[in-house]
Protein backbone atom coordinates (compact mmCIF):
# COMPACT_ATOMS: atom_id res chain seq x y z
CA UNK A 1 0.00 0.00 0.00
CA UNK A 2 1.42 3.69 -0.94
CA UNK A 3 1.31 5.93 1.78
CA UNK A 4 0.81 9.14 0.75
CA UNK A 5 2.93 12.15 2.57
CA UNK A 6 2.68 15.51 2.23
CA UNK A 7 6.17 17.74 2.84
CA UNK A 8 7.53 19.32 4.96
CA UNK A 9 7.96 16.51 6.70
CA UNK A 10 7.38 16.38 10.45
CA UNK A 11 9.04 13.96 13.03
CA UNK A 12 5.63 12.42 13.75
CA UNK A 13 5.04 11.34 10.05
CA UNK A 14 8.67 9.99 10.31
CA UNK A 15 8.43 7.89 12.78
CA UNK A 16 5.57 6.20 11.62
CA UNK A 17 7.58 5.33 8.19
CA UNK A 18 9.40 1.76 8.09
CA UNK A 19 11.78 0.27 5.72
CA UNK A 20 10.03 -1.15 2.64
CA UNK A 21 7.44 1.43 3.18
CA UNK A 22 6.22 3.00 -0.63
CA UNK A 23 5.59 6.35 -0.35
CA UNK A 24 4.14 9.32 -2.52
CA UNK A 25 5.70 12.54 -1.67
CA UNK A 26 3.47 15.60 -2.12
CA UNK A 27 4.62 19.29 -1.90
CA UNK A 28 8.10 20.81 -2.30
CA UNK A 29 11.03 18.86 -2.47
CA UNK A 30 14.46 20.64 -3.20
CA UNK A 31 17.38 19.49 -4.84
CA UNK A 32 21.01 19.47 -4.59
CA UNK A 33 24.40 17.52 -5.93
CA UNK A 34 28.31 17.56 -4.49
CA UNK A 35 28.61 21.37 -5.26
CA UNK A 36 25.76 22.62 -3.92
CA UNK A 37 26.27 20.20 -1.08
CA UNK A 38 29.85 21.03 -0.33
CA UNK A 39 29.20 25.07 -0.32
CA UNK A 40 25.93 24.51 1.74
CA UNK A 41 28.37 21.97 4.65
CA UNK A 42 30.86 25.32 4.42
CA UNK A 43 28.03 28.12 5.35
CA UNK A 44 27.10 25.78 8.02
CA UNK A 45 30.95 25.69 9.41
CA UNK A 46 31.05 29.34 9.27
CA UNK A 47 27.88 29.98 11.27
CA UNK A 48 26.29 31.70 8.22
CA UNK A 49 22.53 31.33 6.68
CA UNK A 50 22.04 28.96 3.93
CA UNK A 51 20.15 30.26 1.03
CA UNK A 52 17.70 27.78 1.70
CA UNK A 53 15.70 27.37 4.72
CA UNK A 54 16.23 23.73 4.61
CA UNK A 55 14.72 22.83 7.91
CA UNK A 56 12.41 19.79 8.32
CA UNK A 57 12.70 19.49 4.06
CA UNK A 58 13.56 16.99 1.81
CA UNK A 59 16.71 16.94 -0.50
CA UNK A 60 16.49 15.40 -3.74
CA UNK A 61 20.13 14.12 -5.07
CA UNK A 62 19.59 14.87 -8.34
CA UNK A 63 21.00 16.59 -11.47
CA UNK A 64 17.72 17.75 -13.75
CA UNK A 65 18.46 17.80 -17.50
CA UNK A 66 17.08 20.96 -19.41
CA UNK A 67 12.93 21.08 -20.14
CA UNK A 68 11.68 20.11 -23.24
CA UNK A 69 9.26 22.26 -24.87
CA UNK A 70 6.06 22.14 -22.43
CA UNK A 71 7.32 20.66 -19.51
CA UNK A 72 9.18 22.27 -16.60
CA UNK A 73 11.77 19.53 -16.29
CA UNK A 74 13.24 17.43 -18.17
CA UNK A 75 14.61 14.18 -16.98
CA UNK A 76 15.61 14.13 -13.05
CA UNK A 77 16.46 10.43 -11.80
CA UNK A 78 18.36 10.12 -8.73
CA UNK A 79 21.89 10.45 -8.50
CA UNK A 80 24.53 7.95 -5.95
CA UNK A 81 23.83 9.05 -2.60
CA UNK A 82 27.15 8.47 -0.95
CA UNK A 83 28.78 11.50 -2.85
CA UNK A 84 27.14 13.47 -0.11
CA UNK A 85 28.09 11.61 2.93
CA UNK A 86 31.00 13.73 3.94
CA UNK A 87 28.44 16.62 3.96
CA UNK A 88 25.27 15.16 5.15
CA UNK A 89 25.61 14.49 9.25
CA UNK A 90 26.22 18.49 9.14
CA UNK A 91 22.91 19.01 7.04
CA UNK A 92 20.76 16.38 9.17
CA UNK A 93 22.44 18.38 12.51
CA UNK A 94 20.85 21.65 11.12
CA UNK A 95 17.37 19.94 10.59
CA UNK A 96 17.10 18.58 7.17
CA UNK A 97 14.95 15.37 7.77
CA UNK A 98 14.46 14.13 4.61
CA UNK A 99 16.94 12.97 1.50
CA UNK A 100 15.81 11.06 -1.83
CA UNK A 101 18.55 9.53 -3.72
CA UNK A 102 20.02 5.58 -4.10
CA UNK A 103 22.44 3.37 -3.12
CA UNK A 104 24.11 3.09 0.24
CA UNK A 105 24.78 5.43 3.32
CA UNK A 106 28.00 5.73 5.58
CA UNK A 107 28.20 4.46 8.95
CA UNK A 108 28.05 8.32 10.04
CA UNK A 109 24.91 9.36 7.74
CA UNK A 110 23.20 5.93 9.02
CA UNK A 111 23.87 7.35 12.75
CA UNK A 112 22.85 11.25 11.89
CA UNK A 113 19.81 9.82 10.54
CA UNK A 114 19.04 8.25 14.18
CA UNK A 115 20.31 11.04 16.00
CA UNK A 116 17.37 13.59 14.07
CA UNK A 117 15.11 11.69 13.40
CA UNK A 118 15.44 11.66 10.13
CA UNK A 119 14.39 9.14 6.61
CA UNK A 120 16.30 8.41 3.62
CA UNK A 121 14.27 7.48 0.89
CA UNK A 122 15.53 6.08 -2.38
CA UNK A 123 13.86 6.88 -5.53
CA UNK A 124 14.24 4.31 -8.87
CA UNK A 125 17.12 5.16 -11.24
CA UNK A 126 17.22 5.10 -14.72
CA UNK A 127 14.07 6.23 -14.26
CA UNK A 128 14.48 10.11 -14.50
CA UNK A 129 12.42 10.28 -17.22
CA UNK A 130 9.07 8.70 -15.50
CA UNK A 131 9.97 10.64 -12.20
CA UNK A 132 9.88 14.10 -13.76
CA UNK A 133 6.45 14.11 -14.64
CA UNK A 134 5.87 14.20 -11.20
CA UNK A 135 7.26 17.35 -10.89
CA UNK A 136 4.70 20.30 -11.72
CA UNK A 137 6.87 23.54 -11.09
CA UNK A 138 10.22 23.27 -10.86
CA UNK A 139 12.79 26.76 -10.17
CA UNK A 140 16.20 27.82 -8.93
CA UNK A 141 16.25 28.56 -5.72
CA UNK A 142 20.44 29.21 -5.02
CA UNK A 143 23.40 28.54 -6.89
CA UNK A 144 22.58 29.35 -10.59
CA UNK A 145 26.02 29.19 -11.49
CA UNK A 146 25.71 25.38 -10.96
CA UNK A 147 23.98 24.57 -13.96
CA UNK A 148 22.23 21.37 -13.50
CA UNK A 149 23.75 21.02 -10.31
CA UNK A 150 22.23 24.42 -8.57
CA UNK A 151 19.27 24.43 -6.00
CA UNK A 152 16.04 23.88 -7.25
CA UNK A 153 12.61 24.43 -5.67
CA UNK A 154 10.67 21.33 -6.89
CA UNK A 155 6.52 20.77 -6.43
CA UNK A 156 5.59 17.18 -6.96
CA UNK A 157 2.35 14.95 -6.78
CA UNK A 158 2.49 11.72 -6.04
CA UNK A 159 6.54 11.18 -6.32
CA UNK A 160 7.14 8.25 -5.69
CA UNK A 161 9.97 6.28 -3.06
CA UNK A 162 10.80 4.10 -0.74
CA UNK A 163 12.08 4.50 2.90
CA UNK A 164 15.39 2.94 2.97
CA UNK A 165 16.86 3.63 6.32
CA UNK A 166 14.28 4.89 8.91
CA UNK A 167 14.54 7.00 11.94
CA UNK A 168 15.21 3.47 14.14
CA UNK A 169 18.21 3.01 12.04
CA UNK A 170 16.72 -0.21 10.00
CA UNK A 171 18.41 -0.38 6.75
CA UNK A 172 16.70 -2.02 3.85
CA UNK A 173 19.84 -2.21 2.26
CA UNK A 174 21.09 -4.64 5.09
CA UNK A 175 17.84 -6.57 6.32
CA UNK A 176 16.63 -7.23 2.83
CA UNK A 177 19.37 -9.59 1.29
CA UNK A 178 19.80 -10.98 4.81
CA UNK A 179 16.00 -12.24 4.40
CA UNK A 180 16.33 -13.05 1.50
CA UNK A 181 18.90 -15.33 2.45
CA UNK A 182 16.89 -16.90 4.98
CA UNK A 183 13.84 -17.56 2.55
Amino acid sequence: MMIKITTPLTTEVIEKLTIGDEVLLNGIIYTGRDAAHKKLFELLEKGEELPVDLKGQILYYVGPTPAKPGRVIGSAGPTTSGRMDKYTPRLLDYGLKGMIGKGLRNKEVQEAIVRNKAIYFAAIGGAGALLSKTIVKSEVVAYPDLGPEAIYRLEVVDFPAIVVIDARGQNLYEVGPEKFRKE
